[in-house]
């Protein structure tokens, strides 16, 4: 976002209880989801909440769509560790002079498997019947 936006625009990850300075951008993760795939693989589903705190709040309504359109451009294909990863379900709605934009990056991730040794280890099984 910073390439599109620059300096003029702050970007938070943290709550800010005073001192907002805006115009600026409240980014968090509202719902993320790991679900085993196959094997060793993973889909990860994060959808981002993209918060617009507007410059000049009597031209909310305005000012976040016209960022919005922006958004949409920007975040439409992201680098996560090198790999371009494609934003979907991207909606937004201005609330209370506040532009909330939605978008998901799902991807499939791989984990290292631990194997638990069993050394020294028996078991009998018998039949009976």
């Amino acid at each position: 976002m910073h390439g599109e936006f620059g300096d003029g625009y702050r970007n938070y990850t943290e709550e800010v209880r005073q001192g907002l300075k805006e115009p600026c951008f409240f980014i968090s993760c509202v719902h993320p989801t790991h679900t085993l795939f196959r094997g060793n693989r993973y889909r990860k589903e994060n959808q981002f909440c993209i918060q617009y705190f507007p410059k000049n709040p009597c031209r909310a309504q305005q000012e976040g769509n016209q960022v919005a359109e922006r958004l949409f451009l920007c975040l439409e294909v992201i680098k996560i560790q090198g790999r371009l990863v494609r934003g979907t379900k991207m909606e937004y709605e201005v609330v209370d002079g506040i532009l909330n934009f939605f978008v998901n990056y799902d991807l499939f991730v791989s984990k290292e498997l631990d194997f638990i040794s069993m050394d020294g280890y028996s078991e009998q099984i018998g039949l009976k019947g």
